[in-house]
């Protein structure tokens, strides 16, 4: 069965969908589309904008999910999913590919949920931190003993797990992890506690978007970051993805679901091979590629 795989924040890089842009007068549309439903010319951007502005999560976010949606789009029939999922962000890009969201629906919410994210970051200073080379067990059990907020955010592959929260916490969290063998212990360039408590004035925000947003019947199974489970049921997608910014993206389990769900080749849409490279990590049993638009 083909899994189809969508990134997040992090995979952004200038230039990105400049080749869609050029080659398919479907791409040239979708990405005019978005330039009027933004408001502002995100191509000019992504096509000849500096790593810094890319970087503004206004701008980062629908750009990620413009690549990767307006890429499914002109795969054309070769783009069959029996299953999806995206890591963080990569949700919404995947609800949009298995027919959850339209096009519109789908962008609005990702610039919604970029703004609001925002603001939350703006309301109380705080950070993640990426924790290589311990048991995720250890970290969990690391972060609940720290006064503060730091919790599990992203359970990336065996042995790479994001932290985040308070920026004083997360310090400490890493000092401690550092003593108990972690390899590394990083604080990350983000601008704030992304799938932790500190997102809940963002989570309430975007709640309401998507609850004023239509989510239709999908066509394939959407292996959500909340559970980590499949789900095919509008109303569970829906609640689900009003949780996710404060709930850890669980994505080590997601990719092991689709695979015990008979997942035995994973497609990577969209800028990077981010998660081509986790794959690897989780399970070489599998193939991993990344989608390629048809000369």
């Amino acid at each position: 069965m083909k899994a189809y795989i969508f990134p997040g924040q992090g995979a952004q890089f200038t230039g990105m969908g400049l080749d869609l842009y050029e080659k398919s007068s479907l791409a040239q549309e979708y990405f005019e589309k978005a330039n009027t439903i933004l408001g502002f010319h995100i191509t000019d951007i992504m096509f000849e904008g500096t790593a810094e502005q890319l970087k503004e999560t206004k701008v980062t976010q629908p750009a990620i999910f413009l690549h990767s949606v307006i890429l499914a789009k002109v795969l054309g029939d070769s783009f069959q999913p029996e299953m999806v999922a995206g890591h963080s962000l990569g949700e919404l890009s995947a609800l949009v590919a298995n027919g959850v969201l339209s096009f519109e629906d789908g962008l609005k919410l990702v610039s919604k949920r970029a703004l609001a994210m925002q603001k939350a970051c703006e309301i109380a200073p705080s950070t993640m931190a990426a924790i290589i080379g311990l048991e995720d067990n250890l970290v969990e059990e690391v972060c609940t003993a720290i006064d503060g907020v730091v919790v599990a955010a992203n359970y990336n592959c065996p042995g790479q797990l994001v932290i985040s929260g308070e920026i004083e916490a997360v310090e400490k969290a890493c000092e401690i992890l550092k003593e108990k063998g972690a390899k590394m212990a990083v604080i990350l360039p983000v601008g704030g506690a992304f799938h932790s408590p500190m997102m809940e004035p963002a989570r309430e925000e975007l709640a309401a978007a998507i609850e004023a947003t239509t989510f239709s019947k999908p066509t394939c199974a959407v292996y959500q970051n909340v559970t980590a489970s499949a789900v095919t049921n509008p109303d569970e997608i829906k609640k689900n993805l009003m949780l996710q910014l404060t709930a850890p993206v669980k994505w080590t389990q997601s990719i092991q679901a689709m695979i015990a769900g008979g997942a035995t080749e994973f497609i990577e849409v969209g800028p990077g091979k981010v998660l081509q490279g986790l794959m690897r990590k989780i399970d070489r049993s599998v193939t991993a590629s990344g989608a390629v638009m048809a000369e």
